[in-house]
């Protein structure tokens, strides 16, 4: 048990030492100061404005943000919808890939503009070279930078600083950040074997005497940003458990801190612009504490094995996972992967057991614990706004956060962003399982199927992208109905943490008084998680009942 603790242990510890330094560096970048990469960055950044007709200095008012946040958006969405529809004429295409089909190509571009990477294509069989660099490599870049801004600017606004500029915001978040960190984690990636190539498949003589094509090409760089953008889509059908994307123990170790490393900083960032680092650090050891009982709960029910299995096998579930990483690591990679909405993975999600798939799911559904790239931290705040204005209330205190009042709009805008996660969960899920034709589609018709359907929009929701791959998605019904819930789970939350963050910081900012409440305790803290739970238990507890838990009485009885 204690090596089993070591291992967890040397994830986390990394994490934790590096979220200041990295925490201070994004703040410094976001906040105008002097920071590493202004002599390098700084001259090429300004001629990028002046081209594209843009004062980055002036802050933008919250409708003017979200309109510019759009435009790019949709601009990326045509740009690479055009080199996806042209791959079979471009270059860089050595195994003369077609263009996929429309409904296909209609999920694949609106998956990777939500940083969702939702994938129901086999990568290496389904697009070129150029479609991987051209497309799946640039919106990992550009999708990740988006949400970036957004929590950055919320933050800002929260602070009372104004929102600022958008096009600055992600044009910063990619020179400063995204780019150079994905360019030096690359180079370890090479280092430790990861390819990167522009060949087409090598051939390779088996045993037997026949023939073998591997796929290799460009996936060191695209590997990088997958996982420090919280991405998650791979170059290769098999993810993170092909060796060509995570060759081995040391590449599986550095690859689960990259998915942690800018959520977990993102805390300590908030922190400095809102002045107050130990409310950060708590909201940090709150998100550790959940993702810790979430690996506990998946770790044990793996460790067990399959109670149906044991007459003839003994020991833990070990059904699709990588015998390199083991049954521990598989869990662990699984869990990260979920609470931080990078939705890579490293063993098959579909046949862990159903308590582990119970743990998958509350991540998914709460989307906090760590979270999205940018997004996941915001969301926390908005967790912690709310249970500011539920609180005061019970105690007779004052509902305010960083000396603001917060009243009837921050908590409407509040709630709506937490109610829009389960509309395009279970709405659809809940049409999906109503239709036989689309049940037919799942592997299982009882509540491990349940699961499959949940977790498919879940995961669109939440701008994961990783699935219980028992599924055929690969038609129009799932390419269409899960593009909505990306769309809606990324774009419609954006729009209201701007409208929030902006009204917010127009209140005026009074000195606390006795009757004020204070956030940042242990205390608080807590209530924080009981809030979090308990809105996260109550709103997805009957499809929880109906999927894993139901599947859990079905194997354990």
């Amino acid at each position: 048990m204690m090596l089993r603790l070591l291992e967890v242990g040397l994830t986390l510890l990394p994490v934790i030492l590096m979220t200041p330094l990295l925490g201070n560096y994004l703040w410094r970048v976001f906040s105008d100061q002097s920071s590493l990469l202004d002599r390098l960055c700084t001259p090429w950044e300004q001629r990028l404005f002046r081209w594209i007709t843009v004062d980055s200095s002036q802050s933008m008012p919250a409708g003017q943000y979200l309109r510019s946040l759009l435009w790019v958006n949709a601009i990326t969405a045509v740009l690479s919808w055009g080199l996806l529809s042209l791959q079979a004429w471009l270059p860089l295409n050595p195994s003369q890939r077609s263009p996929l089909r429309w409904d296909l190509a209609v999920h694949t571009i609106i998956s990777f503009v939500t940083n969702t990477d939702q994938q129901h294509y086999s990568g290496e069989l389904s697009l070129s070279n150029a479609s991987q660099i051209g497309v799946i490599g640039f919106l990992m870049f550009t999708s990740a930078a988006t949400g970036l801004a957004v929590g950055i600017t919320f933050v800002r606004g929260l602070a009372g600083q104004g929102l600022g500029n958008f096009y600055r915001d992600w044009t910063l978040s990619l020179t400063r950040v995204l780019i150079p960190l994905s360019f030096s984690f690359a180079m370890i990636l090479l280092a430790l074997g990861v390819p990167e190539t522009l060949d087409g498949v090598a051939i390779a003589q088996t045993l037997d005497g026949s023939t073998q094509a591997i796929a290799q090409g460009p996936i060191a760089h695209i590997e990088a940003i997958k996982l420090l953008g919280e991405n998650g889509g791979g170059f290769l059908a098999a993810n993170s458990a092909h060796p060509y994307e995570n060759p081995s123990a040391l590449s599986n170790w550095l690859e689960a801190i990259a998915m942690l490393a800018i959520p977990a900083a993102l805390l300590d960032t908030y922190g400095r612009f809102l002045g107050n680092r130990r409310q950060a650090w708590l909201l940090l050891a709150l998100a550790t504490a959940l993702l810790l009982a979430l690996v506990s709960l998946t770790a044990s029910s793996e460790a067990a094995g399959n109670p149906l299995l044991q007459t003839w096998l003994q020991g833990p579930n070990l059904e699709g996972k990588e015998v390199r990483f083991g049954w521990l690591q598989s869990s662990f990679w699984s869990v990260i992967t979920t609470s931080t909405m990078t939705g890579a993975v490293n063993a098959d999600l579909d046949s862990l057991m159903p308590l582990s798939d119970l743990a998958l799911l509350f991540a998914l559904f709460l989307q906090v614990i760590f979270g999205g790239q940018g997004l996941g931290a915001a969301y926390l705040i908005i967790f912690v706004l709310l249970s500011i204005f539920v609180t005061g209330l019970m105690v007779g205190r004052t509902p305010e956060f960083q000396g603001r009042k917060i009243e009837k709009p921050q908590v409407v805008l509040a709630s709506l962003i937490l109610l829009i996660h389960p509309l395009f969960v279970l709405i659809p899920g809940a049409i999906a399982l109503s239709q036989p034709d689309i049940v037919q589609g799942l592997s299982q018709a009882g509540p491990h199927g349940v699961s499959q359907a949940i977790y498919e929009y879940a995961s669109a929701s939440a701008n994961n992208g990783s699935g219980l791959e028992g599924i055929a998605d690969d038609t129009l019904w799932w390419n269409l109905s899960t593009s909505v819930s990306l769309l809606g789970g990324r774009f419609i939350p954006i729009a209201a943490l701007l409208a929030l963050a902006a009204g917010f910081g127009q209140k005026p900012q009074l000195p606390p008084t006795a009757g004020s409440l204070r956030s940042d305790t242990p205390l608080f803290t807590g209530v924080t998680a009981i809030v979090v739970v308990i809105l996260g238990a109550l709103t997805f507890f009957p499809v929880l009942a109906l999927g894993p838990i139901a599947e859990a009485l079905q194997v354990y009885r």
